[in-house]
């Protein structure tokens, strides 16, 4: 029996029983009996933990001062509390030095700081401005949640485990998924709403979900108004995580009962049940504790210099390489530590596939902040027996001028493929003397990837992202739009490889719109057809505007809201884009494990041929092309049951005139057409069976179009 703590009595603290408490696991975990309460803090001279028994009492039922002697082992601080259950709420008040310019220590005992591990946060009280300041904030805090983990039926539910070359992703968030009023979701806005539309996303054919932000955040981190609508600004994209291990409440339905938890499986269960796969993209470069002005709220009131990356000149300010205000210091050993078990929390407890790491270069980065040759958190999220058969996804840059496109260690780590993105938009948009470094990367960007061992499945392909124009406005606008936002027009990229094909936005004129759609179909196809991972954005099968902003993190409003009137509208794009998905998912040859070699079929087909309007003739060093074509052959599929695969051959047409290609002829075979962009629905694409015969030798490919040809018996 351990000598009893001193505690700050309330009339109903007698109920709570205190013992010395386990070091490990960190965070709240309940049983039976009670709850241990387990926290790091290297530098901390006193802890304080506050127990409150519901979500809005304004002050500690009870409240427990850590003895060191007891309390105490190494630099992790525990106590087990009897009585303490599920539900409850609890926080910290942690003292030590503070020498903001000499160390960067920030320990301040007024702030009240939630638990880094914590499965649950409540906000009911919250004032972000309360935070911020030097004064106690107890009755208007952050506290995090005590949750049963084990207190839910999983009904034999598992991770999907897809192969990677079978995946086709679909980025999405989870409130603008649902939000409109014309989505007729009966939850809209929320995980629940998600459920609602999942046969939607069968339809379309995607395998995966890639969710934006779910890590708990502050959706006020952002001030103003809207300046052409007095609508406020919010954190909308959730680019700021404050609390790790729990999902964002405000996409639950009913938040303050602490549903949280229990509201996101429900979605995952349902995605899985459907086949679709969970992604998360995860944020680890930065916390929502932002600059040296930003609340204290967990982190900084922890251990500043030991999680965050400090300017040496002077701590008080935070080196920002993800341009967030702050940079997470990720390869000393805690932190290494912590972000590790939270990708296995997400996927022992909440059962999601896989990682998109945002800013993921800042992984790479020592304590130093400069780049190290094996940083030791990628390497361990790389090298992790449980996380094997998760899916693993860089952003591979960062805000300081790291760009690692093809840098990521091992064979798992897939990286968003900017280069792909970049000359396919250049290409599509008509730039000339592209046509090699477009054959390279619609083969799966060997350039980048084979030389370290890598292989297409390391490329995931996109054309578009949240972060930029969607498909819709890549086509209708030369620049960006973003005067909603209120900062002049001045955020967001200048850069963006756009055409609005002769009048900026929305326009009447016919042939203007057509060949918009046209190039929607271009982009869509091209991306299809490409090896690697393709990724589409949420709303690009319907023409999804933004109205030209480029930059839309704050808007939580029709701007980003999935307009479910337009998938009707665009009913033509959104057949489309869904027989183009199960084009390629019928031909493995679209989906290959390997890079070409050159590999001959039985009818002495090489794996890919290039072309350009005369067979074998692709034309390299012409510095005018705008055209490329390409044969891929056929092979026995043994893994799906085919004898063999159908040869496809693939014209591209980016000129402004329409050209003759030839077609290669191929032993005991016909060509019959599948896709044409440059016709009108429904001929633009033919469902499998579907495909007329094609007879004649050459084919005239409209301009500014795309054909594709596959061979039959």
């Amino acid at each position: 029996m351990t000598a009893p703590i001193a505690t700050a009595e309330h009339p109903a603290a007698r109920r709570y029983t205190v013992r010395s408490g386990r070091p490990h696991p960190l965070g709240a975990t309940p049983d039976a009996e009670g709850t241990n309460f387990a926290l790091f803090s290297r530098h901390a001279t006193s802890v304080e933990l506050l127990i409150f028994e519901r979500h809005d009492s304004p002050k500690p039922v009870k409240t427990i001062t850590l003895d060191p002697s007891i309390n105490r082992t190494f630099y992790f601080w525990h106590v087990y509390i009897n009585g303490v259950t599920p539900g409850m709420c609890y926080a910290y008040r942690v003292d030590g030095p503070h020498d903001l310019h000499g160390s960067g220590h920030r320990f301040n005992p007024n702030k009240v700081l939630i638990d880094p591990y914590g499965r649950g946060t409540t906000s009911t009280l919250w004032d972000r401005v309360a935070a911020c300041g030097p004064d106690d904030n107890l009755a208007r805090s952050l506290r995090s949640v005590i949750i049963d983990m084990t207190d839910y039926d999983w009904e034999g539910d598992q991770p999907l485990r897809k192969s990677m070359q079978d995946t086709v992703i679909y980025e999405m968030h989870v409130r603008g998924f649902t939000k409109s009023p014309t989505s007729g979701a009966r939850n809209p806005g929320t995980y629940l709403g998600a459920i609602d539309k999942i046969p939607y996303l069968q339809k379309l054919g995607v395998t995966a979900v890639e969710l934006l932000p779910v890590f708990e955040f502050d959706e006020d981190e952002i001030s103003g108004t809207n300046p052409l609508t007095g609508q406020k600004l919010i954190n909308y994209w959730g680019y700021s995580p404050i609390s790790f291990f729990n999902p964002h409440e405000g996409y639950c339905v009913a938040p303050d009962e602490g549903s949280h938890i229990r509201e996101f499986r429900d979605m995952v269960k349902a995605f899985h049940r459907a086949g679709i796969e969970v992604i998360l993209d995860v944020v680890f470069n930065h916390t929502g504790e932002g600059n040296h002005e930003g609340p204290t709220i967990s982190f900084r009131g922890l251990d500043n210099p030991v999680y965050y990356h400090l300017e040496p000149y002077d701590k008080e300010f935070y080196t920002n390489l993800s341009g967030c205000g702050n940079t997470f210091n990720c390869n000393v050993p805690l932190v290494e530590k912590f972000i590790a078990e939270c990708l296995l929390f997400w996927v022992r407890e909440m059962h999601v596939d896989g990682f998109r790491f945002d800013l993921a270069s800042i992984l790479s980065r020592g304590p130093d902040g400069k780049p190290m040759d094996d940083p030791p958190v990628l390497w361990h999220i790389e090298l992790d027996n449980e996380l094997a058969d998760t899916k693993i996804i860089a952003e591979a840059w960062d805000a300081g001028g790291l760009y690692q496109v093809g840098y990521f260690p091992g064979f798992r780590w897939a990286e968003w493929n900017g280069r792909f993105r970049d000359d396919i938009r250049s290409f599509v948009k008509g730039d000339k003397g592209l046509i090699g470094t477009v054959a390279a990367r619609m083969a799966g960007s060997a350039d980048i990837y084979q030389a370290d061992g890598e292989l297409p499945i390391n490329s995931i392909n996109f054309i578009t992202a949240h972060d930029g124009f969607t498909l819709n406005d890549l086509v209708s606008y030369d620049g960006k739009h973003n005067e909603a936002n209120g900062e002049n027009n001045n955020d967001g990229t200048n850069d963006n490889v756009s055409w609005n094909h002769g009048v900026e936005g929305e326009t009447d004129d016919p042939e203007i719109a057509a060949l918009r759609a046209r190039q929607v179909r271009n982009f869509q196809t091209i991306l299809m057809l490409s090896q690697g991972v393709p990724m589409m954005v949420m709303g690009d099968e319907a023409r999804q505007t933004q109205f030209g902003n480029n930059n839309a993190y704050c808007q939580d409003n029709e701007i980003t809201w999935f307009d479910w009137v337009r998938a009707g509208e665009h009913a033509d794009l959104t057949r489309f884009t869904s027989e183009l998905i199960a084009f390629r998912m019928e031909h493995s040859t679209l989906r290959r494990a390997r890079y070409f070699t050159g590999e001959l079929n039985e009818r002495g087909l090489a794996d890919i041929s290039w072309h350009g309007c005369r067979i074998f003739s692709p034309g390299w060093d012409d510095p005018e092309s705008r055209v490329l074509a390409f044969t891929l052959a056929g092979f026995p599929v043994r893994a799906e049951g085919k004898s063999a695969d159908t040869d496809i051959h693939v014209m591209m047409n980016m000129d402004w005139t329409d050209l003759d290609f030839d077609i290669p002829k191929v032993e005991g075979r016909r060509w019959y057409r599948t896709i044409d962009t440059g016709a009108a629905a429904p001929n633009d694409i033919h469902a499998k069976g579907h495909e007329p015969l094609w007879e004649r030798d050459t084919y005239t490919v409209k301009n500014r179009s795309i054909v594709v040809l596959i061979s039959k018996p």
